[in-house]
């Protein structure tokens, strides 16, 4: 009988200690996830923290040494089509990406006026290609058309692809950094206003302007369509080409938005979006880690988050206005009044 309540109470000294033990590595465990999260700071210490997240982030992603060298990288631009779409001329060209791989293409020009002309990076989502942001029946609703028509020049890159084309690279880092070359390209141009340009895409899209936007600061305005939301849900069922190795240990996506403040973000998610995906109330978790920084540079009114009618698509009439507001493109015949 001795024996038995001894056990019991050894049980009961061992079991509590056990779980301390068990939440005590749960919690060392979730520490170890997002060690650069974003929290109120002063202005300057903001700038710091931003500085600090480019340059990790930079690393993950493998492009450290091809921001190093930059433009000394020749575009040596090559003219492959062209297309009079009647308010503007479509061009599918291509241009060295790095020093030993080229990529496609499509670029815009106005016919309505001669410029300076503002300017934005248009960028599909998985299974597209750089022609999709420009057609009408499909989720991108021609929003790079629309924006072309209004004056804007336009470019699309390819980055729909899975494959890692050279050696030592990421997948994400290509990605990105084909989409830095096209700003290249768009400052390359004379009739182009390098402090009016700016970036938009739909959910892989809507990701690459989050990246493009927050390690590229040539970029003035962001709109970024059907992806903000968690790393918790894109790990639920979704393509995990987004998931650099030690990504998850340092950011979350809203830190990675943080890193376009002070400049203009506008994000668009759709109330008919499926729980799986790309929710409002998920959206607006993400947006008020967010809007934290863009407080402390005491521009809280750069950042929005439009939850449209629709699903996964471009809402391209809000898309439109945030353009207009902030680049204030020519007038053309395509402006609403």
């Amino acid at each position: 009988m001795k024996d038995t309540v001894k056990s019991q109470i050894r049980s009961w000294i061992i079991f509590p200690i056990i779980l301390i033990f068990i939440i005590l590595s749960t919690s060392s465990s979730v520490e170890k996830l997002r060690s650069m999260k974003y929290s109120g700071r002063s202005e300057r210490l903001a700038e710091k923290w931003q500085t600090e997240v480019r340059t990790r982030l930079t690393g993950l992603l493998s492009i450290e040494d091809l921001l190093a060298v930059g433009k000394s990288i020749p575009l040596n631009p090559v003219e492959i089509r062209t297309e009079n779409k009647g308010g503007y001329l479509l061009k599918e060209m291509e241009i060295n990406s790095t020093a030993t791989r080229r990529i496609r293409v499509i670029v815009t020009y106005p016919l309505q006026s001669t410029g300076p002309w503002p300017a934005v990076v248009c960028i599909h989502g998985h299974g597209g290609k750089a022609t999709s942001v420009y057609e009408k029946e499909t989720p991108y609703k021609a929003f790079a058309s629309e924006l072309a028509s209004r004056n804007y020049v336009t470019i699309a890159p390819f980055v729909s692809q899975h494959e890692v084309y050279e050696t030592g690279r990421t997948l994400m880092g290509e990605r990105l950094w084909d989409s830095m070359r096209c700003i290249d390209y768009l400052e390359s141009m004379i009739s182009v206003d390098a402090t009016r340009i700016g970036c938009a895409g739909l959910s892989l899209g809507g990701e690459m302007t989050m990246w493009l936007g927050a390690l590229d600061q040539r970029i003035k305005a962001t709109v970024s369509c059907g992806f903000l939301t968690r790393m918790d849900q894109l790990e639920q069922g979704h393509c995990m080409c987004w998931k650099v190795p030690g990504l998850r240990e340092l950011v979350d996506f809203s830190d990675i938005y943080c890193l376009i403040a002070p400049r203009p973000l506008m994000c668009q998610n759709g109330l008919k979006e499926p729980p799986p995906d790309f929710t409002v109330e998920l959206a607006k978790v993400a947006l008020k880690e967010i809007q934290v920084i863009y407080t402390n540079y005491s521009q809280p009114d750069k950042v929005t988050l439009v939850a449209h009618p629709e699903g996964h698509v471009v809402d391209v009439q809000s898309l439109l206005i945030f353009f207009k507001q902030q680049f204030h493109p020519i007038k053309s015949s395509s402006d609403e009044e």
